[in-house]
């Protein structure tokens, strides 16, 4: 049986989770009523905020959907890098008129979480970040979920191999927002998504997902006919009317600004491809301080620069085939994709 056959959809066209904003239930039911597979990160997610997403999604479709989680541990406060970091930020913070940072709120809990999504039984459950243990892996295969690790190397796509997933996601380094990488330095696995793609299928025996720099039909047929199983697409989706894309960051997606992406750790601590800002520049030779904790000590600062539409200070997640973008609703991107890559 096939992927798409386990899974139950009928284009191998899979919608990218995109936590924090621009994925949404509409867009990832748009794209599943149209036979592509849609997701949901859940990454910042509380359980409770998995549920409603959940609700949200089921009241839109009954075709299969995938959750998303980011695998990671608690850590504790650096002080060190609190104080690195902070003559930038209170900068930042000055200029938005933004008044003394709030207490940092505790990340929501990977179990917690889990657990959520075994209650709510998604048909695939994909993650990033690190890796489930065993015994986990063996609950979500007990409830018949689907499990779907990302790798930026053969190295991780050999450990998720060995772990027993169900299939792999090869995240290329074109890829916009964060990079998954659990084995070593991000800034060694940035390895493009069709060499990936083709390592992964030549070593491995399970289905592959291409991701990276995939925005048209194109890329979907170059990654097919690597052995790719399916293609996952977000930046493709960010113009689309139903995703939550700010609408700063739609302008900036659509301009030259798009051209020019850059992989940084300003926002959150861990490496993430997005435009080129000067809230990048105002970091690339201050070291941040580590993930979340530099998530969390931005967050007011991301948070007032979105609503005020400061491009140049705004989290603008983009993968590098940002300028091949068209403004479509899902369903006809996917439509698209699909006619483009002579899949009808």
């Amino acid at each position: 049986m096939t992927l798409l056959e386990k899974i139950g959809v009928r284009h191998p066209i899979f919608q990218a989770p995109m936590a924090g904003g621009p994925d949404t239930p509409a867009l990832a039911a748009a794209v599943a009523e149209a036979g592509g597979l849609g997701a949901l990160g859940c990454g910042y997610s509380s359980p409770s905020q998995i549920d409603d997403v959940m609700a949200a999604y089921r009241s839109r479709s009954t075709r299969p959907v995938a959750l998303n989680l980011f695998v990671r541990e608690p850590t504790a406060p650096d002080a060190a890098a609190a104080a690195r970091v902070a003559p930038i930020l209170d900068g930042v913070r000055r200029e938005l008129a933004l008044p003394e940072p709030p207490a940092a709120k505790p990340a929501p809990s990977y179990p917690a979480q889990l657990d959520a999504v075994l209650r709510l039984r998604p048909r695939v459950f994909s993650f990033t970040f690190g890796q489930p243990t065993e015994a986990e892996v063996a609950r979500l295969r007990a409830a018949d979920i689907l499990v779907v690790g990302t790798a930026t190397s053969l190295d991780e796509g050999e450990a998720l191999a060995a772990l027993g997933v169900d299939a792999i996601c090869a995240q290329g380094s074109e890829a916009g927002g964060h990079r998954g990488t659990f084995l070593g330095r991000a800034e060694d696995a940035l390895v493009g998504t069709m060499a990936l793609t083709r390592q992964l299928v030549a070593r491995l025996r399970l289905p592959i997902i291409a991701a990276g720099g995939v925005m048209d039909g194109a890329g979907v047929r170059a990654a097919l006919s690597l052995g790719a199983s399916a293609v996952q697409l977000g930046t493709a989706f960010l113009l689309c009317p139903e995703a939550g894309t700010n609408p700063a960051h739609r302008a900036a997606l659509a301009s030259a600004a798009a051209r020019h992406t850059v992989i940084t750790r300003a926002f959150s601590g861990r490496a993430a491809r997005g435009i080129a800002n000067r809230f990048t520049q105002l970091f690339a030779t201050v070291e941040p301080a580590p993930f979340p904790q530099q998530q969390e000590l931005t967050a007011d600062v991301r948070a007032a620069a979105a609503k005020a539409g400061r491009t140049d200070l705004m989290q603008l997640w983009a993968g590098q085939g940002a300028p091949l973008l068209r403004a479509l609703p899902a369903a006809e991107l996917v439509r698209a994709l699909v006619a483009e890559a002579g899949l009808t």
